[in-house]
């Protein structure tokens, strides 16, 4: 008599085996972290102190991709339109001068706002800007003529554009010298430390681990 074979007939369903198993288990965790990096939250470190106070060298942070929509890989087409970036948020975005660089500011100007800087002072549509976050560390004011961290000219935001400066007001490569960012080289939205390494004290930052970003 041939031996029966394990089929649902009889009560018996083939095993798979625990290889395929496993191996099944890590495609599908691969697949999900692939997915939510791109379309829904993505790890960054901060390389430089350009957002300080705010932000420090050694952070690490979250970024929320969805946020702003769902954009198709390399194309950066946004297929599903959320919202956009408004004044006051942080962003991450591919540098305009070099998109291989990702870069994090914080949104100064929207489509059509008239930005305006005068002795470190930023007015946005005539308005002065009340920015509690910032910091200046040098009490020089440079002249327009010679540099524009300290006085810039008007300037309207073009269509479907932001304009962006760090937190680190006199120590910071943002939009006052190279311009505008495009919506579709905005990443996403910071918005938690999940982790901070001070470096020169080779310690954990332990108070800033869970820091809501604003």
């Amino acid at each position: 008599m041939k031996p029966k074979k394990n089929t649902p007939e009889n009560g018996k369903i083939p095993q798979k085996s625990r290889l395929r198993e496993n191996i099944e288990a890590i495609l599908f965790a691969i697949v999900l972290a692939l997915f939510i990096r791109t379309f829904v939250i993505q790890a960054f470190k901060i390389p430089s102190g350009s957002m300080k106070e705010t932000l420090l060298v050694g952070d690490h942070i979250l970024v929320n991709k969805f946020i702003y929509g769902v954009k198709l890989p390399f194309l950066q087409k946004t297929i599903i339109p959320v919202t956009e970036p408004d004044r006051g948020d942080i962003v991450v975005f591919k540098f305009p001068k070099d998109p291989k660089k990702d870069f994090i500011k914080r949104v100064v100007g929207i489509t059509g706002d008239q930005i305006v800087i005068k002795d470190k002072k930023v007015y946005v549509n005539g308005e002065l800007e009340e920015e509690k976050h910032i910091m200046h560390m040098d009490s020089n004011i440079f002249p327009a003529q010679y540099s524009r961290r300290d006085n810039l000219e008007s300037v309207t935001v073009p269509p479907d554009s932001i304009f962006v400066m760090g937190d680190n007001r006199d120590n910071s490569h943002d939009g006052r010298f190279w311009g505008f960012v495009d919506l579709k080289a905005v990443k996403g939205q910071a918005f938690i430390i999940y982790w901070s390494w001070d470096k020169n004290n080779f310690g954990v930052r332990w108070g800033r681990i869970g820091h809501i970003l604003r």
